[in-house]
């Protein structure tokens, strides 16, 4: 979906002005795509809905060739050229000829999970004494915290690792450089002017660094650093540089950089691409424990990382332990991966339960406050007793229901409210928490354009939600005014096979920066449809020529477009969505997945 504005002279899709659920389909190639993909097909004998695809997302006829055959080769720069890598590639391998004790300080999400244990198995291979620690999403918050530091020390650390964090902790990392403990930082996140004192800070998003990799996720960092500290330890000779294949470990990056929802582009399709073949060998006992658990029985997809591996590691860091994710990760002993395993499952279970009720009320407030949303400019609620570690994936949910920028905020019995936000595409959520901070309204806040963080006081919630309204009412009326789908093509139900699956994904993957194909299928009679579950909605589809196709509208139940497609049995509709395999008790099959429908003429 996408809020671009909308030029009223190109005409829309199928002539598609306003769908089910409000958008105008558009194209998403223009002239010059179409002329691209013609050339990409007859150039390098490339499927042409496959070039169409590739055209339609600015890929070159020259380019087209690499694009579907992305390299850690061809794709990685020299680490080099990564501000402060070669400092700290030099400091970590000091410490692997030293022996150094050293400790890793990481983030409660699946990419410092997956960071942390990358940069352990790394010095475990080396016979290196390293500790993972992941501080307490409640109590500790975000980050490197001064007493946690302390306690590290204490047990022995004479080198910090800070993975997926660390790069504005100025006051926290502080306390090791009082301490006269060195340390590395090796972040994505974007910075401020200020830097923290501190032997290293690897963050392609920091002012002066010029290797062009701001897009990767930490753990995508975390692997050029190794690079960088393999290559000295290989120079230096040392017994144990030569066994490490790097490469193997890729399934942690690939897991990390989809979870995080980086732009798969450049570095990261390769990152993602060589990374899923190594999590289909399952080599990483963790890992092979939770594709287990989560009942996944076809190769692993980018799909299978994002929604049911990322929310069980999650789970630990949102309601349960924040350690349980980094540790599973690094273990190698089947046995106790699937204990873990199956106590992330569990409470992954538990979190559902818990979004489920926390997000009935937050729709009823938000009903009750906004009515549909449509003259609201950001919906925010709020609750005394919501579980803070929930209320991200809360906004999201009302994001994706009102298709507002959308706040939940979990009220502490002292009055003081951590929230959450997301946005909509064209809507800079952080600029307006941070603006938002300097008026006073916010103990503290910050974030990026679609997602941010807020603490604020009870007291404050009625201004601060005057405040949203007054900053954003107007652009984000004017941006939900011209929702847009973009469309790659139009097939019939007797043209969505495996064989046409298998094309696409040969220019995959697809995620963030690289969207997943749309297509419309047009004038089939809608043949069934039915609830599935309590919020799912099962269709069958039937073209001119008695094809039929099944889909499935996710989440649909309580929307527009699920009010849409149940009152419309027996009628011709144009249906837009994603097509893709799925594996059932050993049998693969095309699955369609319903974005959007329309009426037919």
């Amino acid at each position: 979906m996408s809020n671009e504005p909308v030029d009223p002279v190109i005409r829309a899709f199928l002539g598609v002005d306003q769908s089910a659920s409000g958008q105008r389909w558009m194209s998403r190639a223009d002239q010059a795509a179409l002329n691209r993909a013609l050339a990409i097909s007859q150039i390098h004998g490339i499927p042409e809905l496959v070039a169409r695809v590739l055209a339609g997302r600015g890929v070159g006829v020259d380019d087209a060739p690499a694009f579907l055959d992305p390299t850690i080769r061809s794709l990685m720069p020299d680490p080099s050229t990564l501000t402060d890598c070669d400092k700290a590639a030099e400091r970590i391998a000091a410490a692997v000829n030293a022996k150094d004790r050293v400790a890793i300080f990481g983030d409660y999400d699946v990419d410092g999970a997956a960071s942390s244990a990358l940069m352990l198995r790394f010095l475990r291979h080396f016979g290196i004494e390293a500790e993972i620690y992941i501080p307490d999403r409640i109590f500790e918050g975000y980050g490197p915290n001064a007493a946690a530091i302390d306690q590290l020390i204490e047990r022995g650390a004479n080198l910090l690792i800070t993975v997926d964090c660390g790069s504005t902790s100025v006051e926290a990392l502080g306390a090791a450089e009082r301490r006269g403990v060195d340390v590395v930082v090796i972040d994505h996140h974007q910075m401020g002017h200020e830097m923290p004192v501190c032997h290293a800070l690897v963050n392609p998003n920091r002012e002066d660094d010029l290797s062009g990799q701001g897009h990767l996720c930490a753990a995508g960092v975390v692997f050029m650093v190794l690079v960088a500290t393999l290559r000295r330890l290989r120079e230096a000779g040392h017994p144990y540089a030569r066994s490490l294949d790097l490469l193997a470990w890729l399934d942690l990056v690939a897991l990390a950089t989809v979870c995080d929802v980086v732009p798969l582009k450049g570095l990261n399709r390769a990152y993602v691409t060589k990374g899923l073949i190594a999590a289909r060998h399952q080599n990483n006992a963790g890992l092979a424990a939770l594709l287990k658990v989560a009942g996944i029985g076809g190769p692993v997809t980018p799909y299978h990382f994002g929604f049911l591996v990322g929310p069980r590691i999650n789970a630990g860091g949102r309601i349960g332990d924040a350690a349980l994710g980094s540790r599973l990760l690094t273990l190698d002993d089947p046995a106790e991966a699937e204990q873990i395993a199956a106590k992330l499952d569990e409470l992954n279970r538990e979190r559902q339960a818990m979004e489920a009720i926390m997000l009935a009320e937050a729709e009823a407030e938000a009903l009750a406050e906004y009515g549909t949303g449509e003259k609201a400019g950001v919906i925010v609620t709020a609750k005394d007793g919501w579980h803070p570690g929930i209320v991200g994936l809360l906004a999201a949910r009302l994001k994706e229901r009102f298709k507002r920028p959308a706040f939940a905020i979990a009220f502490d019995s002292m009055g003081k409210g951590t929230g959450s936000g997301r946005s909509i595409n064209g809507f800079d959520l952080g600029r307006m928490v941070r603006a938002a901070v300097d008026n006073g309204l916010l103990l503290k806040g910050g974030g990026h354009a679609m997602a941010a963080g807020l603490t604020v006081e009870r007291g404050n919630l009625g201004r601060l939600r005057g405040f949203f309204d007054e900053q954003a009412t107007a652009q984000v009326s004017a941006l939900a005014a011209n929702q847009t789908l973009k469309i790659d093509g139009a097939i019939g139900a007797s043209g969505a096979t495996l064989a046409l699956v298998d094309q696409l994904e040969s220019a995959g993957p697809y995620g963030s920066g690289h969207p997943q194909p749309i297509f419309a299928v047009p004038l089939h009679r809608l043949r069934d449809v039915r609830p599935v579950g309590t919020t799912h909605i099962k269709v069958t589809l039937e073209g001119m020529d008695g094809s039929r196709l099944d889909g499935i509208a996710f989440r649909a139940a309580e929307t527009d477009l699920g009010h849409f497609l149940m009152n419309s049995r027996g009628n011709q509709i144009h249906v837009a969505g994603t097509l893709s395999a799925d594996h059932w008790q050993g049998n693969r099959r095309v699955q369609f997945r319903i974005l959007d429908a329309a009426k037919a003429p």
